[in-house]
C-alpha cells in the first residue's frame, strides 16, 4: 500500500455529512489494460474515521482489479437534495467473518442468495484520502427560483457550492 493521505477532522465531518443519506455509490477501479470500470455499490457502514464498507464476491472483477491497483474512486449523488460527492481512496479486500456478521442484513440476500456464510462473500474496505463536493443550499426550490430569476434578469446562478478536501499529504 502506498503512503496514504488522510482527511483532517473538519474535512471528514463534511464528507460524512454530505453522504450520510446516500446509500449507493459508484465505485471506480482500474482494469489491467488501464481502462476504468465503474459500478454501483451499496455502502453498508461508514466508521467514525471515514472508512466505508461494501459487500462483494471474492471472485468478482472488482476484487481482481483492486488487488492489482488499490486506488479507487467513489461517486455519490443525491439529485433531490442537489448534493454530489466524489472521493478518492484506497480499497482493501477484507475476509473477516466477524465483520461480515456485524454488517450483514437480510436485504443482502438479493445479491448474495447463499447468505453470509457463502465462502465467496467478502468485504471491501475503502479508506478515503481526498474528495470534492458540489451542493446547493436550499436544494431544488432555490434552484427553481434562481432559474426563474436568471430567465428574467439574465443573471447566472451563483448559489451552488464546490469544495475540495484532502489534497495535501498529511
Amino acid at each position: 500500500m502506498q503512503a496514504q493521505r488522510t482527511l483532517n477532522p473538519i474535512e471528514l465531518d463534511k464528507l460524512k455529512d454530505k453522504i450520510k443519506d446516500i446509500r449507493i455509490a459508484m465505485l471506480t477501479t482500474q482494469e489491467s489494460d488501464g481502462d476504468f470500470h465503474t459500478r454501483p455499490m451499496a455502502m453498508h457502514e461508514m466508521d467514525p474515521d471515514g472508512t466505508m464498507w461494501f459487500f462483494t464476491y471474492e471472485n468478482s472483477n472488482k476484487v481482481s482489479e483492486i488487488r492489482q491497483n488499490e486506488r479507487v474512486a467513489l461517486g455519490f449523488s443525491d439529485p433531490d437534495s442537489e448534493v454530489y460527492v466524489s472521493t478518492s481512496g484506497y480499497a482493501e479486500v477484507v475476509k473477516d467473518k466477524a465483520k461480515i456478521d456485524q454488517l450483514w442484513s437480510d436485504f443482502l440476500k438479493t445479491w448474495f442468495p447463499n447468505g453470509k456464510d457463502d465462502p465467496e462473500v467478502t468485504l471491501l474496505k475503502v479508506t478515503t484520502h481526498a474528495g470534492e463536493y458540489w451542493d446547493r443550499p436550499g436544494g431544488k426550490m432555490v434552484k427553481l427560483f434562481e432559474m426563474a430569476k436568471g430567465a428574467i434578469t439574465g443573471d447566472t446562478d451563483k448559489t451552488g457550492r464546490n469544495e475540495k478536501f484532502g489534497d495535501e499529504p498529511q
